[in-house]
């Protein structure tokens, strides 16, 4: 499986040609607009910087290679009070599975870690404020268990909102010989791929 990082917590995931895109976004400041193709959009919930589907061209229906896992949780850590739902899917394709946790604003449950399941990797929010935060997100990780994490939804300057945490505090949880920083955005995950993947944006 290809996974490209298009900024913030928006991935293009492809399997034999065919493309699905998470959480499309716009108004994120210091990106440009958002240009994506894909078969098929997934949203986690309806914010504008995860559900911009008007910046993603659909192209023509195929025969999906991917089976898709729904999973209920939260925007924050108040039963969505403040924020309401968020959906965890967990992406699974040429042996490979993948959980994208969305704005995940809490720790998991033991019912919500058996519906995840065993996978290979997650993609995770670490910024804070509307999610969890570097310390909740390196928990959330250790729980569900995968190979390899990629972080998400942070500032790296000039990009990603003004007010979340930049990456460095969750990348400093884990021992520095795990944490590999990719030369650009796109990278091809299999079932021996492990350690902490960062991303380049381009």
């Amino acid at each position: 499986m290809k996974l490209t990082w298009l900024g913030h917590a928006c991935f293009a995931l492809e399997q034999d040609g065919y493309i699905v895109v998470t959480d499309p976004y716009t108004g994120v400041e210091g990106y440009p607009p958002l240009k994506a193709k894909a078969h098929e959009i997934f949203c986690s919930h309806h914010h504008f910087d995860h559900d911009a589907v008007d910046y993603v061209t659909l192209l023509p229906e195929g025969n999906s290679p991917f089976t898709v896992r729904e999973v209920p949780s939260f925007h924050d850590d108040r039963g969505g009070a403040l924020r309401g739902a968020n959906t965890i899917r967990v992406f699974t394709a040429g042996g490979v599975s993948v959980a994208h946790l969305g704005d995940l604003g809490h720790l998991l449950s033991a019912e919500q870690l058996a519906a995840i399941g065993k996978v290979n990797g997650v993609l995770v929010p670490v910024g804070g404020v509307y999610t969890v935060d570097a310390a909740g997100a390196k928990a959330v990780c250790e729980a569900i268990g995968p190979k390899w994490v990629v972080p998400m939804h942070y500032r790296h300057a000039p990009y990603g909102l003004p007010n979340v945490a930049g990456a460095e505090d969750f990348l400093r949880l884990w021992p520095a010989e795990q944490v590999r920083r990719l030369a650009g955005p796109a990278f091809a995950v299999t079932p021996e791929t492990a350690g902490v993947l960062v991303p380049a944006f381009p």
